[in-house]
């Protein structure tokens, strides 16, 4: 099942804690979460999973950024989120698939017992013009069965930025 509005602000800082909270994100279903004004992008083309990945960072101006298409850009949101007895899941906003922008690739789901920033893996089906700030994507909350374990990874959990893939970890 998953969560309405109104349970989402009933357990606010209960089961789920979002630092900032602003009543005029919420939704029906959800609550909307900012972009960051920082971007990574990786420095190499050619990406080895095997291998920690060099990256760059980008700042957005106040202008905004052009972000180019075939191209990955890291992300992050504003807020950080913490989530207890619940199952978070992240989707990109209708508006912003409207314009061909992807906000994750594949990393929408979370653990329940996760704490941290959401890295946000944007791409874009063609050129567009971005702003720090904007309302990027939407949290929402599934019930899950008990008992069930929380998510205790060493590789994200409690992350303080954006998280570049750590995936090399796996191999060591």
């Amino acid at each position: 099942m998953i969560l309405s509005g109104i349970e989402i602000k009933n357990r606010l800082n209960k089961d789920i804690f979002i630092n900032p909270f602003e009543d005029n994100k919420l939704n029906p279903n959800s609550y909307n979460l900012s972009l960051d004004n920082k971007l990574l992008v990786y420095k190499n083309e050619t990406l080895d999973m095997k291998c920690p990945q060099g990256t760059r960072e980008i700042i957005i101006p106040d202008e905004g950024i052009l972000l180019e298409p075939q191209r990955l850009y890291l992300g992050k949101t504003i807020e950080y989120t913490r989530t207890e007895n619940l199952v978070p899941m992240l989707e990109g906003r209708s508006s912003i698939g409207r314009l061909g922008l992807f906000v994750h690739i594949t990393a929408g789901f979370g653990d329940v017992g996760f704490s941290g920033f959401w890295t946000l893996e944007i791409f874009c089906v063609q050129p567009i013009r971005i702003y720090a700030g904007v309302e990027i994507c939407q949290i929402y909350y599934h019930d899950i069965s008990k008992p069930f374990e929380n998510y205790d990874s060493g590789k994200y959990q409690n992350n303080k930025g954006i998280q570049a893939s750590m995936l090399y970890k796996d191999f060591e």
